[in-house]
């Protein structure tokens, strides 16, 4: 039997893992953590990726009638209530394609920036990437590895003002996502940036 080059390309592509890149940072490539997420990538081979930068305005605020849309039956929405609704629907579906979901994460002001707050806003939909049962709720999301590089001006990490590891590893858990990873660039306003890049770097390599 001859399988065409075509169709043996298209079925390795299908099963290749899928690497899923989310970069927060409004420096966008420039920025620290974005070059994080770039130096693992470039260890990567035989993958698929699909990069989104979430720069300012990528992704506006979840707005009332984005989420009405959420609940009204495909068959029946309006033209606008589609398009609201498949702005959630398109970025759930890279994360449920994904095998492994990398994210630059910055550290704005103890937080994450708003434009990634606004992601997660639009991919937690219950009865789609979680769901409430009688034992509380449950996450749909799962067989996923999670990878966050976490750039920061100061040193917050296993202290009281680290509020941001705490809320990420809280909000991927909810949705099915255990296996989450937590690489740190600290200090970088106060020790030389790229010694602590390269060791941020080095701990990426090895979760490659």
């Amino acid at each position: 039997m001859i399988i065409s080059l075509t169709l043996i390309e298209l079925f390795l592509e299908n099963n290749m893992t899928q690497v899923l890149v989310i970069n927060a940072s409004i420096q966008g490539d420039n920025g620290n953590s974005s070059a994080l997420t770039a130096h693992y990538v470039s260890k990567l081979s035989g993958v698929s990726i699909v990069k989104r930068d979430l720069t300012p305005n990528a992704i506006l605020s979840l707005s009332r009638e984005e989420m009405r849309a959420w609940m009204i039956d495909a068959s029946t929405r309006t033209a606008e209530q589609n398009e609201l609704a498949q702005i959630s629907d398109d970025l759930i579906a890279e994360v449920q394609a994904a095998d492994t979901i990398v994210i630059g994460m910055p550290m704005y002001n103890f937080g994450a920036p708003s434009t990634f707050k606004a992601w997660v806003d639009h991919i937690a939909r219950a009865g789609v990437t979680f769901r409430y049962t009688e034992n509380g709720p449950e996450g749909l999301l799962t067989d996923k590895k999670v990878i966050v590089a976490i750039a920061s001006g100061g040193k917050y990490k296993d202290t009281p003002m680290d509020t941001l590891t705490p809320w990420l590893r809280t909000f991927f858990n909810f949705l099915g996502l255990t296996d989450v990873h937590f690489v740190y660039a600290e200090g970088l306003a106060m020790d030389k940036p790229e010694r602590v890049i390269n060791a941020a770097k080095a701990e990426l390599e090895a979760l490659v």
